[in-house]
C-alpha cells in the first residue's frame, strides 16, 4: 500500500510537488489518445502505401480517421472522468453535511456500481447519525434548561459560554447579558477555585438561600472547559419542613377536634340543665357564665385549628391568564385602615391562580399596614404597592415605612409571629402559594429608609416556571 500512489500519508496530502506532473485528467486524456494511436498509424500506413486510391480519397479517409480518433478519445475520457467528478461532488456534499443527495447506478454489477453503493450507504448512515446527534443535543439542551440547578460553563479564560434558565434566575440577568463575562465579573470566581464540593449559605443577585456548589472539568473540541453547578437546597429543605408541619397539624387537628366536639356538646347540655334546676340565681348565673366561657373558648380553639389546617390542605393553583395591574389595585382597595399608594406600572400579565395570588398580596399589604401603624412610631408611615417586570418574571412589591424586620430566621416558620394576636401562618401560606406558582417571596429591610420591602416574584408564563 505504501507504493500505491492513491494511498498517501495525511501529512502529504495537498503538499506541493517538487516537480511538475500531469494531473489526473490530463493523464487520462493522454492515455486514451495513445491507446488507439498504434492502430491509427498502421491504418494510415496501409492507406498511403496502397496504389489503388487517389490522394484526395486518402486525405478524406485520413481526416475522417483523425476526427473519429479525437471523438472516440473524448467519449472514453468522459466515461472515466465524469463519474469521478460526480463522486467528488457527492463526497463534497457529505463533507458539508448535506446528506440529501444519492447517486444513481448502484444497481449495476461492476466496480463503479460498488463504489456508488458504498458512498450512498455511507451518506445514509451519516444522515441517521446526524439526526440522532441533533436529537440528543436538543434533548440535552431541553433538560439543561428545565432542571432546577444553575449550570454555568466557562472556557480557558474563565469566560462564560453557556448558562441555563436556573442560572439566569440565580444571577438576575438574562443569558445575552452574561455570556462573555468572566467568572470574576459574575462573582463566581471563588467557586471555581474550590478543590472540593461545598455547601454554604450565600446571597446571589437573584436569590438567597443554602446552596450545594460543585465544579468539574471537561473538554470541548479538545479545549479544556469548566462546568459549575449550583443547586438550591433551601426549597427542598422547606418542602420537607412544610410536609412535617402539615403532618403535625393534621394530627393535632384530628385529636383536638375529637376532644372539642364532646366538650362543646356537654357544655351546652349542662347550660340547659342549669336553667331547669332549683339552684340559687347567683349560683345558676355563675355556672351558666362558666359554661358559656367553655363553649366560647372551644369555638375559638376550633377556629384557631381550622386556620392552621389551610397549610395542610392548600390546593394546587388553577392557572389562567391574569392582568397584574387590576389584581394589585383590587387588593390595595380592600385595606381601609390606611390609604395605600398604588405606584403606576407597565401593563403585565402572567399565568396564575388569581384567588391565591390576590390572597398573597392582601396578606402582604395587611402586614405592611400593621407595620406602618406600629405603636413605636411617632407618626403612621406610608405604604406603597406596585409591580415591575424583567426578562423572566413579574415582581409585585410592597414598601412600608414601619420599624423594619427583626433579625430572625423564623419569619416563614409556622406558628412564629412578631405581632400581638397573630396566627403565624400568613407568611408561610404566602410563600407556599408563591412557590406553587414557580415563584419566590422575599422580605428584606429597605436600604433607603426604615421599613420593609416584600417582593412576590412570579414567572411571566407557566412555561418559564421551574419544574
Amino acid at each position: 500500500m505504501a507504493s500505491d500512489p492513491f494511498f498517501q500519508p495525511a501529512s502529504s496530502l495537498r503538499s506541493p510537488a517538487k516537480r511538475r506532473k500531469l494531473n489526473f485528467d490530463a493523464r487520462i486524456t493522454l492515455l486514451t489518445l495513445l491507446i488507439s494511436l498504434p492502430g491509427i498509424l498502421v491504418a494510415e500506413l496501409m492507406l498511403w502505401y496502397s496504389p489503388n486510391h487517389s490522394n484526395e480519397f486518402k486525405w478524406t479517409i485520413t481526416i475522417f480517421i483523425a476526427l473519429a480518433w479525437m471523438i472516440g478519445s473524448s467519449i472514453l475520457h468522459g466515461q472515466v472522468i465524469r463519474p469521478l467528478q460526480t463522486l467528488a461532488n457527492m463526497v463534497a456534499a457529505i463533507r458539508e453535511e448535506d446528506f440529501s443527495f444519492r447517486l444513481r447506478g448502484a444497481a449495476r454489477e461492476d466496480s463503479l456500481a460498488d463504489l456508488i453503493y458504498e458512498i450512498n450507504t455511507l451518506s445514509a448512515r451519516m444522515q441517521k447519525q446526524k439526526i440522532s446527534a441533533l436529537e440528543a443535543t436538543a434533548l440535552l439542551k431541553k433538560v439543561m434548561m428545565e432542571i432546577d440547578v444553575a449550570v454555568f460553563t466557562f472556557d480557558q479564560q474563565q469566560r462564560l459560554r453557556i448558562v441555563n434558565r436556573a442560572g439566569e434566575q440565580l444571577m438576575g440577568r438574562i443569558a445575552p447579558r452574561m455570556l462573555g463575562l468572566t467568572a470574576e465579573e459574575l462573582g463566581l470566581h471563588e467557586f471555581l477555585q474550590s478543590a472540593e464540593p461545598q455547601t454554604l449559605q450565600a446571597t446571589f443577585p437573584g436569590k438567597h438561600g443554602r446552596w450545594a456548589i460543585s465544579h468539574t472539568a471537561f473538554r470541548e473540541n479538545g479545549v479544556p472547559h469548566q462546568l459549575l453547578l449550583i443547586s438550591d437546597l433551601s426549597r427542598a429543605l422547606r418542602e420537607e419542613e412544610r410536609q412535617a408541619w402539615q403532618r403535625l397539624i393534621r394530627v393535632l387537628g384530628h385529636e383536638l377536634n375529637n376532644s372539642l366536639a364532646p366538650i362543646k356538646s356537654i357544655a351546652g347540655t349542662l347550660g340547659s340543665l342549669t336553667g331547669r334546676s332549683g339552684l340559687p340565681d347567683e349560683t345558676k348565673q355563675d355556672m351558666q357564665h362558666g359554661l358559656k366561657v367553655i363553649e366560647n373558648r372551644v369555638e375559638s380553639l376550633g377556629r384557631f385549628m381550622q386556620a392552621y389546617t389551610q397549610l395542610a390542605r392548600m390546593p394546587a393553583p388553577t392557572r389562567i391568564r391574569i392582568e397584574v395591574g387590576p389584581l394589585v389595585q383590587r387588593a390595595a382597595s380592600l385595606e381601609r385602615r390606611l390609604d395605600v399608594v398604588l405606584l403606576p406600572g407597565a401593563p403585565a400579565s402572567t399565568d396564575a391562580d388569581p384567588d391565591q395570588v390576590e390572597q398573597v398580596v392582601i396578606n402582604l399589604i395587611r402586614n405592611a399596614v400593621d407595620a406602618a401603624l406600629d405603636n413605636s412610631l411617632r407618626h403612621p408611615g406610608a405604604v406603597h404597592v406596585g409591580w415591575r417586570t424583567n426578562a423572566r418574571a413579574i415582581e409585585i412589591f410592597i414598601l412600608d415605612e414601619g420599624p423594619g424586620l427583626p433579625k430572625s430566621d423564623n419569619l416563614f416558620v409556622p406558628f412564629f409571629t412578631t405581632k400581638h394576636g397573630g396566627s403565624g401562618i400568613g407568611l408561610t401560606l404566602s410563600r407556599q402559594i408563591a412557590e406553587a406558582h414557580g415563584g419566590t417571596l422575599q422580605l428584606r429591610n429597605r436600604g433607603d429608609r426604615t421599613g420593609c420591602e416584600a417582593v412576590l416574584s412570579l414567572p411571566l408564563s407557566f412555561d418559564s416556571a421551574p419544574a
